[in-house]
């Protein structure tokens, strides 16, 4: 009796002497490689969810990788009968927010100026040849999350969008937040997760209907650490208290102007023009990166009179409160529990995930499920569902513990494969935690400006966790301000908006760095009211105003 492996949902008897890149070939699954099965490039990477120990010895040209990770290329299935599954780091569709929704700036006309400039034949960077072509000019822009990465392909001559593409980002087997992965890049050398990330984003570029030569300009917008990484500077300050990025600590000591960086095509590892331009926008202060900085581009906070917040829930979810006249930031260490990690049953949004949950009158619960599937698991938009469902029916309460001294809700039942899809309390206290981070950064950040919550006259839901989420749900169990809806805006991709804007307009680019340096950058573990804020946080219940004072 052979062993079952299954790659990707797809399953294959494995016989012979074949590696786990070898089954997914005959499976017809693409498993990114730029050495050709020589376990040299560790790009082949493939997360084991069951039957690890059907498998082979961890070799040397894997020894970098922890936990259920493998190079599919050094892997085989060494037992006789028992079932494998593992999925590549690009497991399928994800549901990923490519675009944005609800801003100011989609309402007028954007002065196009890009950077690069045509004079003739000859391709321009701020007034130096690097090529001479009749070809097209393109533009990249990138989002760069912790979780997600996004890609926009744009003409730079005509300010069109030609295509764009998303993918979940590679470098999880370093860990799934950022200090996990600012340790996996301090203690292992040469830049693997950089050049892991730089494989993927190379084959996402291949595929776009373009000669990638004529790309000259790339736009990269993150967290501090993800962007960091990839410009491969030392990402270990950010891991320290006051956590700072190395740009930031070497503009506070007048080495540079800016915490923007560039470099070339060529050093990015990527297939674009070698010549090209990369440029990484500028971050904040601390773990409020660029991304932040491109959403304030985005929602057009440098001519805006209105009080306004940003909110993009995630890993590391930044928050941004002001006008034109004064700016707060701060990032919250939320971590991966409402992108479907660490939860027992989570799962990104993938196809098969629970996305919607509403209890009947019955007592059993109604589920939405991405692309229509059965159920596999939970993400986070259904997990808010669901924890609203429980906490209105009393099957839960404020604290987050089940009613009749249950410790498990089992939200689908699979009798054909006794895969069941369930909460545990556990669950919910991971997910307590990140809602108490998420909370105590609002109260922070309204405390220090000296207004409450209802002084905002825009909410701004940035991100793709924010634009499907059920707004009544959040506000049920205290995940945002228990607001009017009409002020919520689910603005969507607003950090990848921005980039768009930056690669798009040089004025535009400059008002970005102008903007960031007028961020007070708000630092919540050193305010007085932290930890009670934490806590009140924790509690699934509504996030109601309260008399704020400085």
């Amino acid at each position: 009796m052979a062993v079952t492996l299954t790659i990707n949902g797809q399953s294959i008897p494995a016989t012979g002497e074949r590696s786990l890149f070898d089954f997914a070939e005959i499976l017809g699954i693409d498993v990114p490689t730029s050495c050709r099965k020589q376990g040299k490039c560790k790009e082949c990477m493939v997360e084991v969810v069951e039957g690890m120990n059907a498998l082979s010895a961890i070799a040397e040209p894997e020894r970098h990788l922890t936990g259920r990770f493998r190079l599919s290329c050094q892997t085989h299935v060494t037992a006789k009968e028992g079932h494998v599954r593992c999925h590549t780091m690009r497991r399928g569709q994800m549901r990923i927010e490519r675009h944005a929704f609800g801003l100011p700036l989609a309402n007028r006309a954007l002065n196009l100026d890009p950077t690069i400039r045509r004079e003739g034949d000859k391709i321009m960077i701020d007034g130096v040849e690097v090529e001479r072509s009749t070809g097209p000019i393109l533009g990249i822009a990138v989002d760069l999350g912790t979780t997600t990465v996004v890609l926009r392909l744009v003409d730079l001559e005509r300010g069109e969008l030609i295509a764009d593409t998303s993918f979940e980002n590679p470098q999880r087997f370093g860990g799934s937040e950022v200090m996990s992965r600012i340790a996996y890049d301090t203690e292992h050398p040469g830049k693997l997760l950089m050049r892991t990330l730089a494989g993927y984003m190379t084959r996402a570029i291949e595929k776009f209907p373009i000669d990638p030569k004529n790309i000259y300009e790339m736009v990269v917008v993150g967290n501090s650490t993800m962007r960091d990484l990839f410009f491969r500077q030392s990402v270990y300050s950010i891991g320290q208290s006051p956590y700072r990025s190395i740009t930031e600590i070497e503009m506070t000591e007048g080495k540079r102007a800016t915490t923007s960086l560039i470099q070339t095509g060529l050093r990015s590892l990527l297939p674009i023009h070698p010549k090209a331009r990369v440029y990484g926008g500028p971050i904040i202060s601390g773990h409020v990166g660029a991304d932040a900085g491109a959403c304030m581009l985005a929602v057009d906070l440098a001519h805006e009179e209105r009080l306004i917040a940003i909110m993009d829930i995630g890993t590391n979810t930044e928050l941004i409160v002001g006008n034109k006249h004064r700016i707060l930031a701060a990032s919250c260490p939320a971590g991966p529990a409402f992108e479907g990690g660490a939860i027992t049953c989570g799962m990104p949004a993938l196809d098969g995930a629970i996305e919607s949950v509403e209890m009947k009158e019955d007592g059993t619960f109604g589920l939405g499920v991405i692309g229509n599937l059965p159920p596999e698991g939970i993400c986070g938009s259904g997990l808010v569902d669901a924890l609203s469902e429980l906490l209105r029916t009393g099957r839960m309460n404020d604290m987050g513990r089940f009613q009749d001294e249950t410790h498990r809700i089992t939200l689908h039942h699979s009798e054909a494969h006794d895969e069941d899809v369930f909460l545990l309390e556990s669950d919910v206290n991971e997910l307590a935690q990140a809602k108490g981070a998420n909370v105590a950064g609002l109260r922070v950040v309204f405390s220090t400006y000296g207004i409450d919550f209802d002084d905002i006259e825009v909410f701004y839901l940035a991100g793709g966790f924010g634009r499907h989420l059920n707004i009544e749900a959040s506000k049920r169990i205290g995940l945002i301000p228990n607001l009017a809806s009409s002020k919520i805006v689910q603005a969507g991709n607003t950090a990848i908006e921005g980039a768009t804007t930056a690669l798009l307009s040089k004025s535009k680019r400059q008002e970005l760095e102008d903007l960031v340096k007028r961020v007070q950058h708000c630092r919540l573990e050193t305010h007085p009211s932290f930890f009670d804020f934490f806590v009140e946080g924790c509690q699934f219940k509504p996030v109601e105003p309260v008399a704020c004072a400085t």
